[in-house]
C-alpha cells in the first residue's frame, strides 16, 4: 500500500484572504501618500516664496529701494530662474502671484503669494493676509490675499 502524502500549499480561500489584506493595506498607503504629496508641494511653494523674497530684497538694495514691476526683472541677476509651481500643470489654479505696489511706475513695495492646497497649513497663520493696494504694475492679475493664499510683503 502507498503511504498517504499530504499536499503542501495554500487553499484558494487562504490566497483570496491574503490578496484582500494586501489590497486594504495598499489603499491605506496610497491615501497616506496623497497627503504627503500635498504637504510636499505646499512646502516647496513656501520655500519658493522665501527665495523670491530674498531676490526682491537684493533687487531693492541695488535699485534705490524700488522693486521690479514683474518678477522677470529678477532673472538672471538676482535669481537664476523663476520658480514654477510644483504641480507641473500650466492650467492649475495654484500658482505664484506678484504685484508691484506703489504710485506710477515706481514700485515701493510688493505683494507676493502662492495658493496652497492644504487650507489647514500652519504657515497660513504667519503670513500677511495683505490686501492688494495700489499697483504700479498696471496688472489685472492681483489677488485678494485670502487663505489659503500664503502671501508676504516686504
Amino acid at each position: 500500500m502507498v503511504p498517504f502524502k499530504s499536499h503542501k500549499g495554500f487553499t484558494l480561500i487562504e490566497l483570496l484572504i491574503v490578496i484582500a489584506i494586501f489590497g486594504i493595506l495598499a489603499s491605506v498607503v496610497l491615501a497616506s501618500l496623497s497627503v504627503v504629496r500635498i504637504k510636499s508641494r505646499d512646502s516647496r511653494r513656501t520655500s519658493d516664496i522665501r527665495q523670491l523674497q530674498i531676490a526682491l530684497g537684493a533687487y531693492a538694495n541695488a535699485n534705490s529701494s524700488s522693486y521690479p514691476t514683474t518678477l522677470n526683472g529678477l532673472v538672471p541677476t538676482y535669481i537664476a530662474v523663476l520658480p514654477t509651481d510644483p504641480s507641473g500643470t500650466a492650467s492649475s489654479p495654484i500658482f505664484y502671484r506678484y504685484a508691484g505696489l506703489g504710485v506710477g511706475a515706481l514700485c515701493s513695495s510688493y505683494h507676493l503669494g502662492a495658493t496652497l492646497e492644504d487650507s489647514t497649513n500652519q504657515v497660513l497663520g504667519s503670513d500677511n493676509d495683505a490686501t492688494a493696494g495700489s499697483k504700479c504694475t498696471g496688472s489685472s492679475s492681483d489677488f485678494t490675499g485670502t487663505d489659503p493664499m500664503f502671501d508676504v510683503k516686504p
